[in-house]
């Protein structure tokens, strides 16, 4: 008598088939809605950057250490020949190139110091663009979801007569919820979730070029003072 009840549990098993999770129209239902949803709330451009962002995920987060190296570099060859030597200089950050350039043309230290801030604040503002793709999907998924299980339990009740139709049309209201909640809690939010964490850090760290880059204005117009003496 006790193996027979131990018996069914592992007969279960057996027959457990990882295929039936997979079902064509539930899937087409929930992840075509999805990505339609996200086309029309977003702008192209926005869902593409979106798409790239996917090859940063796994790196570390942005940090400005390398650029202050480089910043205190600059610093020393303009105390020791001149901001102009900086031009040719080889800077590969385009907005600490741009910095630097507006030094070498003469720019106030406020000046330089709101390049960066303004380039630093439309980089975030591309980030959040991209994040909210991302944001979008996870909002869309489960609702796409409950979509196709509406329209399986419509197929369903319209189907009583026809018991062959029944299982098809049960299966795609069951595993769309199914499959919207996989979209959603396990890629979009986690997705959207990590790129927010790595452009916030971004954010935060290329504030601090601000104050060493106007530094370097700051010896431009030392120097311009001097020489008209």
């Amino acid at each position: 008598m006790n193996i027979a009840v131990f018996s069914e549990p592992a007969a279960a098993a057996a027959t457990f088939v990882p295929g039936i999770f997979l079902d064509p129209p539930a899937i087409g239902i929930v992840l075509g809605g999805t990505v339609a949803s996200v086309v029309l709330r977003n702008q192209l451009g926005d869902v593409g950057r979106s798409l790239r962002a996917l090859g940063v995920m796994w790196r570390r987060p942005f940090s400005a250490d390398a650029l202050l190296n480089q910043t205190a570099a600059l610093e020393r060859i303009a105390r020791r020949h001149g901001v102009l030597a900086l031009d040719r200089s080889v800077i590969d950050d385009p907005d600490m190139a741009a910095a630097v350039t507006a030094a070498v043309d003469g720019a106030s230290p406020d000046q330089a110091a709101a390049i960066v801030t303004d380039r630093a604040n439309a980089r975030a503002e591309r980030h959040r663009a991209a994040i909210e793709v991302w944001t979008g999907a996870a909002e869309a998924a489960p609702a796409m979801g409950l979509i196709g299980t509406i329209l399986g339990l419509v197929q369903m009740f319209a189907s009583m007569e026809d018991p062959d139709k029944i299982g098809a049309a049960m299966a795609v209201a069951l595993l769309a919820t199914l499959y919207g909640a996989l979209v959603a809690n396990l890629l979009a939010m986690p997705v959207a979730a990590r790129l927010k964490r790595l452009a916030r850090a971004e954010a935060t760290e290329r504030l601090r070029l601000a104050a060493p880059l106007a530094a370097l204005a700051t010896l431009e117009r030392a120097r311009k003072r001097d020489v008209a003496a």
